[in-house]
């Protein structure tokens, strides 16, 4: 298996398929670090030499690819930011509500989190 900033590489996919495994690097930055680093995209993870795992290390440094807990923490960091100095979109942050304009009104599950149920709100019906 083949380990990239921390992670091991699925070996049965092709490296251009595991590649995005990594945080930060999606489908079209997994080609151009195997573009950089003279690497056939359609090699099983398996097959690569070592050599070839190398290249690939060296390309994600040589076009300054931040991946995994490098860039959760600038992530982190500049969310924190927001909240430091209240800002607007650091307050929905810190509300946990949507940061980038969406409706709230219905909606916003994802963000909010599961509806909670209030128990014991039921109005008792009395005889007369």
């Amino acid at each position: 298996m083949a380990r990239i900033a921390g992670i091991e590489l699925p070996n049965t996919k092709r490296i251009e398929a595991a590649l995005p495994y990594l945080y930060g690097v999606g489908f079209p930055r997994a080609k151009k670090i195997l573009e950089t680093a003279r690497v056939n995209g359609n090699t099983r993870v398996k097959d690569l030499t070592d050599e070839e795992v190398a290249r690939i290390r060296e390309s994600l440094e040589k076009l300054k690819i931040m991946v995994e807990g490098e860039l959760r923490r600038v992530v982190s960091q500049n969310v924190k930011r927001l909240i430091d100095i209240r800002c607007y979109r650091g307050l929905r942050h810190l509300k946990k509500l949507p940061v980038r304009g969406q409706r709230t009104k219905t909606n916003a599950r994802t963000k909010r989190g599961k509806r909670q149920t209030i128990g014991g709100m039921k109005k008792v019906l009395t005889k007369t």
